[in-house]
């Protein structure tokens, strides 16, 4: 792992080579355009190594809303070891549309194995034997007892422009959401493999909840979600990269009404507050997000459930590398969620390297999430079956009462000019029924 790290920050300078030199006087601002482009080389518990290629073009301008770029321009090809496929271009403008930022999104995302552990978090049974091939004589089922398969196509334009001041701005938009599911193609993960490291062809929990009607059978395949978006933004952050001051908060209404073609028609509500103190100026920051997010009306389809929705982007969890560091991806499932944040974050070294501005950070982490709005989870259809009698088929729906799930970890970034920034966290997470560890290298803060 010592020479991954080392691998990447090697990368990550040599990225810097190809961006626009600035005059020495000015080497501190940068002016036009930036452009970091860098082999994917990375790893995330969650869907393992990851490979492929990404790119990103910045615009400054004329360099006076620097650090803040005018123009952003992101360029994603990856796969993954354990099946995950990622192909996205994303578009973020502040200047393009005078006094409005646009972001624009299409995404293709694939996923031959995507966590699945049920809904509602500890309500939900999970036992590692089950997914553990070192125990194939006790306990163990197949290593993907909690996964399926999910294709999404995923396209989204939104708008947020000034209401009262610079401060305080409107939000809209619109969002796509294709999925294809199905339960693992066990066959496919088979191939190239040896006695010893094949899959058993046996069901998972997947199958299990498809067979018991808690999948309801119009939902197992997947659907369409089309989205419209409203809301409010108050954001009063120094830099948005990676803040030293100031509150981002917003409201947002979602609504996917159903002459929209929805298979469902559901509303949400999402509120988020994000705060950034300096504790020692251009040094220690301590930064904390809270969010809570909850549907309102109508009936979210399951598979719509499993993700995180702000003002900027929408993320798998929770559980996982961009909110519940450590604990498992989708370990916390319902149809509304709180989750908290709180980390520090420490500028170690902050220096110029060929003429790029180059800082190294430190962060220590806390995360915390919730269910506080459980799924509707049908038991009328569960079985005696599997090998299990009918109530211990029930205890595994209704296995503890819901509580607070914990982790905690530490990290480190290498920014060059201040937005192109490699992430590196580590998590643990704080019940063994979330998980144990997470290694997680990709781009950016979590907020």
């Amino acid at each position: 792992m010592k020479k991954l790290y080392t691998f990447l920050i090697a990368l990550f300078i040599f990225s810097g080579a190809f961006s626009q030199q600035d005059s020495v006087e000015q080497k501190n601002v940068k002016k036009g355009f930036s452009f970091g482009a860098i082999p994917v080389v990375a790893y995330n518990t969650d869907t393992g190594f990851k490979y492929g290629a990404l790119a990103n073009i910045y615009h400054f301008g004329d360099g006076t809303n620097y650090p803040n770029y005018n123009h952003s321009l992101y360029f994603e090809w990856s796969r993954t070891t354990k099946g995950s496929g990622v192909t996205q271009a994303i578009f973020d403008s502040k200047t393009l549309i005078p006094n409005t930022r646009v972001n624009l999104e299409a995404s293709f995302l694939t996923e031959q194995a995507l966590d699945f552990y049920g809904f509602n978090g500890a309500n939900a049974m999970y036992n590692s034997d089950f997914a553990n091939d070192l125990l194939k004589d006790d306990g163990y089922i197949t290593r993907a007892y909690y996964r399926h398969a999910r294709e999404l196509v995923r396209l989204k334009a939104e708008f947020q422009g000034k209401q009262i001041n610079e401060k305080v701005k409107w939000l809209a938009g619109f969002a796509h959401y294709g999925f294809n599911i199905s339960t693992v193609d066990i066959a496919t993960l088979n191939e190239d493999q040896d006695a010893e490291t094949m899959l058993p062809d046996t069901a998972t929990l997947y199958d299990k909840y498809v067979d018991w009607g808690v999948i309801k059978d119009d939902q197992k395949d997947g659907g369409n979600v089309n989205l419209f978006k409203v809301g409010l933004v108050y954001d009063t952050r120094d830099n948005e990269a990676n803040p030293n001051s100031g509150i981002w908060s917003e409201i947002i209404y979602l609504n996917a009404l159903g002459f929209l073609g929805n298979d469902y028609s559901f509303s949400r509500i999402n509120i988020t507050h994000r705060q950034y103190f300096t504790i020692f100026p251009k040094k220690l920051t301590f930064a904390y997000r809270l969010s809570y997010q909850s549907k309102i009306s109508g009936e979210t389809p399951y598979y719509m459930l499993p993700f995180f929705v702000d003002s900027k982007q929408t993320q798998d969890g929770l559980g996982g590398s961009k909110n519940l560091r450590g604990i498992m991806r989708n370990r916390v499932v319902g149809d509304g969620f709180a989750m908290g944040n709180f980390e520090f974050r420490y500028k170690f070294i902050n220096t110029v390297i060929f003429n790029q501005n180059l800082y190294i950070a430190l962060n220590t982490f806390v995360d915390a999430g919730i269910v506080t709005n459980p799924y509707d989870v049908d038991l009328t259809g569960v079985t005696a079956s599997y090998g299990n009698t009918l109530q211990e088929n029930i205890n595994t729906l209704q296995y503890e009462d819901e509580s607070v799930h914990i982790s905690y970890g530490a990290g480190i970034r290498f920014a060059l000019n201040e937005n192109f920034i490699i992430a590196v966290d580590y998590g643990m997470a704080a019940k063994a029924q979330d998980g144990s560890s997470g290694l997680y290298i990709g781009l950016n803060y979590i907020f």
